[in-house]
């Protein structure tokens, strides 16, 4: 807490009503230094609160998923979306993967000759994934060919079994079988055969 007193000459240091004020002014001045530091962080996309990250996303039109999106998802998508310029370059195209997703996650690469654009991305969020099309759209021009290529190394597992129904078939109108009442066709257990 911030002594006021140590401000004020030696005289008023005896006075109980100076020592009152200067310890509750005190207070104000440390909620008051508090709050121009978060002011101070709040001009810092890396450093700002939820409010402040809330209003710069009302100013590039992002709907943001709160269940989830993390807050430093979101700080990285502000700052890849204000960092969105001409000139694009493959190396620029390169660099925003590498800030969105981290190193040697993603590879770009152009045929300038067929003017194909192929990207291989090993993305397993849904968000991210969303951003990364994002910013391919604001960046590739139109007389390019985008290629997407999957990049995950994951593993699936197949799984064979035949299996067996019995189905009577009650067609035939008569006195076993009358329409409304017993069903087209009645199906036995199920019994495995593979």
């Amino acid at each position: 807490m911030t002594d006021l007193l140590e401000y004020l000459p030696e005289f008023y240091h005896d006075i109980r009503e100076f020592r009152v004020i200067a310890e509750v002014e005190g207070e104000q001045f440390d909620e008051l230094d508090a709050e121009l530091d978060n002011i101070l962080n709040d001009q810092f996309i890396m450093t700002a609160r939820e409010p402040s990250i809330v209003r710069r996303e009302r100013t590039f039109k992002i709907q943001a998923d709160l269940t989830i999106e993390t807050l430093d998802f979101r700080r990285k998508r502000i700052i890849n979306r204000q960092s969105i310029r001409p000139p694009f370059t493959e190396r620029y195209l390169q660099d925003r993967f590498d800030f969105l997703l981290g190193k040697g996650v993603s590879t770009v690469n152009v045929d300038v000759d067929n003017f194909i654009l192929s990207v291989s991305l090993a993305i397993n969020d849904a968000a991210m994934f969303k951003e990364v099309l994002i910013t391919i759209e604001k960046i590739v021009p139109l007389n390019m060919i985008y290629l997407q290529k999957t990049a995950i190394n994951d593993s699936m597992g197949i799984k064979e079994s035949i299996v067996a129904h019995k189905l009577s078939r009650n067609l035939r109108l008569g006195t076993t079988w009358r329409l409304g009442v017993t069903p087209f066709a009645v199906s036995t257990n199920e019994v495995t055969l593979k």
